[in-house]
């Protein structure tokens, strides 16, 4: 099966899971499941982006030490963050004033070391949109507008592994990267207990790593028949021509081949669309880079080739049986369609960064 045509019939077996209250520790890293707006324009009133004298700029336009300007009434001090008194519209410097506090000896524009009611969040505009990660800055943004929580979408992911496994913990950070978590179990040998830990309920998705090949004791395809239904087996893609994906206890269930580069190419194949489904997510800006080298494609398949950026764009490092000792430096990848020969050195490609 071509790896758009899987991509797009394993996202059809996903539904976005239902959203939760989090708290924005909580919240940090998932996808919001609503839009977060503002309803009243805040700051309330203007308010000192420093420590300062309160001043209106109008009554002391064109003050200076050669022709100070006498006010009705001393300048009052505020400290950041503070709402400025009635009148007032500017702050003068700390030192602005002299042994008189009724005679100001600087001008100041109206507004300066300020921020204007409204200005600092706008009403209307939403801080964070339906389908958004939510980031870092904008968590800081919604904790300064008051919000304590907000409702996410966090899916909930199962790996059944098997042992000796070195390959989980990398898919449990990528799927906790985007938004998503893990939790890890061992993959049983036997066809009918893997069957039966298909069906185990408490997740959203189903990983299986390894036992997709046409090795004598592989039996992780025979397994999704016996606990639902194999939808493919065999994906046009390289590495990862073992991939196989289904559906087993109302969910989807990814099969994933044993060996690293092929493991982690059938992830960024068709796991990420799927975990981007469950979560409800946008489609987030593409990252275009050069390739620094040129590189060559089979016609028919999806080529996965791992890249490390450096100062020209993306350097090729390798696609299909690349030595550990190479993947471990890769940045991005690279997804070659099957209509491609390859690219020449030069060609902005689009990049998934890992």
């Amino acid at each position: 099966m071509p790896v758009a045509e899987a991509a797009q019939a394993l996202v059809r077996l996903a539904r976005p899971v239902a959203p939760v209250g989090a708290s924005l520790a909580e919240a940090l890293g998932a996808v919001a499941a609503r839009d977060v707006v503002v309803g009243t324009g805040l700051p309330a009133h203007r308010t000192a982006l420093r420590d300062g004298w309160a001043a209106s700029a109008a009554e002391i336009v064109g003050a200076s030490p050669y022709a100070p300007v006498r006010v009705a009434r001393a300048p009052a001090w505020v400290e950041a963050g503070a709402p400025l008194p009635a009148g007032t519209d500017a702050l003068l410097a700390p030192d602005a004033l002299g042994d008189d506090p009724l005679w100001i000896e600087t001008e100041v524009a109206a507004g300066e070391g300020t921020r204007a009611p409204g200005a600092e969040f706008p009403p209307g505009p939403p801080l964070v949109t339906a389908g958004e990660r939510i980031g870092p800055l904008q968590g800081l943004a919604l904790a300064e507008a008051g919000f304590a929580e907000l409702d996410v979408r966090r899916p909930r992911l199962r790996i059944l592994a098997a042992a000796p496994d070195t390959l989980s913990p990398v898919l449990a950070a990528w799927i906790a990267a985007a938004g998503g978590t893990a939790d890890i179990a061992m993959r049983p040998a036997p066809a009918d207990h893997l069957a039966a830990a298909l069906l185990a309920p408490g997740a959203d998705a189903v990983l299986v790593l390894g036992g997709t090949g046409p090795g004598r004791r592989d039996g992780s395809a025979a397994a999704l028949v016996q606990a639902g239904r194999l939808d493919a087996h065999g994906i046009a893609l390289r590495p990862g021509e073992s991939t196989g994906f289904g559906e087993a206890a109302g969910r989807p269930v990814l099969l994933l081949p044993g060996r690293p580069d092929a493991a982690l190419a059938a992830w960024l194949a068709l796991g990420r669309p799927l975990l981007a489904a469950l979560a409800g997510a946008a489609p987030e800006p593409a990252a275009i880079l050069p390739l620094t080298r040129k590189v060559s494609s089979v016609i028919g398949l999806t080529d996965v080739v791992f890249l490390r950026r450096v100062a020209a764009g993306a350097e090729p490092i390798g696609g299909a049986e690349i030595p550990l000792h190479r993947l471990a430096r890769a940045e991005a990848a690279l997804l070659v369609p099957p209509a491609h020969e390859g690219y020449p050195a030069g060609t902005p490609v689009e990049v998934l960064p890992l």
